[in-house]
């Protein structure tokens, strides 16, 4: 069964097993997330599930917004986010989402903002190497250096290393589990690293990938494969 949910990260930590064993964690409150809107294939063309987190203030929401929100009831929330589900037929608007959703072990997906780092040059954002710093080097020890042709083709073919926009993408960190959860206080803690700062939202669902057919870390996936991602 598909399950998701939206959270905000609040930090990492560390944890031990009952082996004494120390488990790096990232600490990210799931929910409570209430049930906005059900898509059906009848009246939308597809079907989906759109959860509300946090709560916000009337003042602060336009009218349109307003409106769409306390169909769902009274709840007013900030953060909205569609999850297509398989089995959406189990929602009704109003129905409020806890952690208690997932469980010790699951093993998730969970997308986020990786921090935001500027403008950056090809060695911080490329790990490029930079040039000798003697015998008449000039001043260009962290310049990307020579981009090949001349006159033909006489451009620069796409996808060459170069100073750009670092960080600050959608990305998405593969088969973290789950190690601890606190219903009570709508917490779960994570093996590993979650992108962005904290205080971050991020979206929860079940892996997609068979955690038999894979081997080493967890897998990290960027909304831009011409950018090397910045995970914080």
């Amino acid at each position: 069964m598909e399950k998701a949910i939206i959270g905000k990260k609040i930090g990492m930590t560390q944890i031990f097993d009952e082996t004494g064993k120390v488990i790096p964690v990232t600490v990210i409150e799931a929910g409570p997330c209430t049930v906005v809107q059900v898509k059906t294939v009848e009246n939308d063309g597809y079907n989906a599930v759109q959860l509300g987190f946090e709560d916000i203030e009337e003042k602060k929401l336009s009218k349109p917004e307003l409106g769409h929100l306390k169909k769902a009831g009274e709840d007013l929330k900030r953060h909205l986010k569609e999850f297509r589900l398989d089995d959406c037929s189990k929602f009704e608007a109003g129905d409020v989402i806890g952690c208690d959703l997932f469980q010790k072990g699951d093993q998730l997906d969970i997308t986020g903002v990786s921090k935001g780092k500027g403008y950056q040059g090809a060695i911080k954002r490329f790990n490029a190497q930079r040039t000798p710093t003697s015998h008449g080097g000039g001043p260009v020890h962290r310049h990307a250096g020579s981009m090949g042709s001349t006159s033909t083709p006489s451009r620069i073919y796409k996808g060459k290393i170069g100073a750009g926009q670092m960080g600050n993408e959608t990305v998405t960190v593969q088969n973290l589990d789950i190690v601890h959860i606190d219903t009570e206080k709508n917490m779960i803690a994570v093996r590993g690293a979650v992108p962005g700062p904290k205080g971050g939202i991020v979206y929860i669902k079940n892996t997609v990938i068979n955690r038999s057919k894979i081997k080493g870390p967890a897998q990290t996936v960027s909304s831009n494969p011409q950018k090397r991602s910045a995970r914080g």
